[in-house]
């Protein structure tokens, strides 16, 4: 498979077309904000139909397809916490719940946004060894192997109103794992915040808004460097198809998990993580993943 580089940036998206990328838009969205790893399903979907690696800036562009459809779901928690923390500071009560969660959710994203400037570079280069099959492969399989453990050991008892501040520090400690290809940044956090004892619903919430801040400046930063490189209109309106696409489908990807943790477990994705990255490991060993 031909990677596609644009000074530096893997553009493999554009060579695609439109019909392609909307079908991996679909993927894209619902895998992203499910723990099942979107980098995986991205590597390993168009390696299973022959077609060009869209590349690392399309996975990160489609933050932002996971950031609409966040705010979207959680559209009565975003604004209670927004409206609430202004309305706070106005008035000086900065003991306000809303804005120290607020306040709590800008922390969480501290140890990402350090490590991702850190290892930008490496990570979103044409041919990042980071992006390599087998590595992903043994992500998913490490992954599926500390959620199912953190579920059989977990409590399942906190809400997100006794949460405190050493919560949403551990779930951005956590979160910091989703810059490996194949951890997950879904998977990562609602580990962390099942270990930490929240139920399971309260703790993919609990992930979702803590995450924020990381989706959007992940998405805007790779928009930023797709706008550097000069990307053509054409390859603005391929990505702009798949954005939309993805959105949509990440919306009701939410809607699926939560009704999944409320009425089940994590165990439907522990075991797909696993089998997953079996498969992946098996077939990068065999060569029929490269």
């Amino acid at each position: 498979m031909v990677e596609v580089c644009t000074r530096g940036v893997d553009t493999g998206f554009v060579a695609l077309g439109y019909a392609k990328v909307a079908f991996l838009g679909v993927v894209q969205g619902i895998t992203e904000l499910l723990p099942i790893s979107s980098t995986a399903h991205m590597r390993l979907v168009p390696a299973m139909l022959g077609w060009q690696d869209p590349g690392s800036a399309f996975s990160a562009a489609m933050q932002l397809a996971a950031l609409a459809a966040v705010i979207s779901y959680f559209w009565r928690d975003v604004r209670g916490l927004a409206g609430n923390s202004l309305r706070a500071v106005s008035h000086h009560e900065y003991g306000d719940p809303d804005l120290r969660f607020s306040l709590w959710i800008v922390l969480a994203t501290v140890p990402i946004g350090i490590a991702g400037l850190l290892l930008a570079k490496l990570l979103n280069t044409c041919s990042s060894p980071l992006r390599s099959i087998s590595v992903i492969g043994w992500a998913c399989v490490v992954m599926a192997l500390l959620l199912g453990l953190t579920e059989l050991r977990a409590r399942h008892r906190r809400t997100i109103a006794n949460a405190s501040v050493w919560d949403a520090v551990l779930v951005g400690i956590a979160q910091v794992g989703a810059l490996i290809p194949g951890v997950s940044r879904s998977g990562s956090t609602l580990t962390a915040a099942l270990a930490l004892g929240f139920k399971r619903e309260e703790a993919a919430r609990l992930s979702f808004l803590l995450g924020l801040p990381a989706i959007a400046l992940a998405g805007l930063k790779e928009m930023w460097e797709l706008y550097k490189i000069h990307l053509d209109s054409h390859g603005w309106t391929v990505l702009a198809l798949g954005l939309v696409v993805a959105s949509i489908s990440a919306f009701f990807a939410i809607w699926g998990l939560m009704r999944i943790l409320e009425r089940f477990s994590t165990w439907p994705f522990v075991v797909y993580r696993f089998i997953l990255g079996c498969g992946i490991i098996v077939g990068a060993a065999t060569g029929w993943f490269v």
